[in-house]
């Protein structure tokens, strides 16, 4: 099994204690927020040369926003945990791949939101080219 795999994914058939997904989901919570910080940065420096290349205003830093994000994330996130717990107690070994699952779209989604100013800002660009 490789590191990918066991990162995004729980041992087949296993029916953890809540302490045990609880400890699963804050073991991965360190990369969760690399990643997203790392997509944060991309972003904001996306944006700032897309105004820089269309002559707009570069402002500074929206911080308020930023930590308001993040909290929010982090927020999100830690219903992961509280909801693969729920469904472990509620319906069992059965439903064991629904944590990782909600983890994997999770991060996905995380990621995927924090990078779409990256998608918008090159819009932007090409449509002040050709407009």
């Amino acid at each position: 099994m490789t590191s990918l795999t066991r990162f995004f994914f729980r041992a087949p058939y296993s029916a953890p204690r809540s302490r045990e997904i609880w400890q699963w989901w804050e073991s991965r919570r360190p990369v969760y927020n690399f990643a997203v910080i790392a997509a944060g940065i991309t972003a904001l420096i996306s944006v700032y040369l897309a105004e820089l290349l269309i002559g707009g205003s570069t402002k500074g830093v929206p911080w308020v926003g930023i930590v308001i994000y993040g909290i929010l994330a982090n927020l999100f996130y830690t219903l992961g945990p509280i909801t693969d717990a729920f469904v472990m107690r509620r319906w069992g070994r059965d439903y064991s791949e629904v944590g990782p699952t909600l983890f994997r779209y999770g991060f996905v989604f995380a990621v995927g939101l924090t990078l779409l100013p990256v998608v918008l800002s090159g819009l932007r660009v090409i449509l002040g080219m050709i407009f």
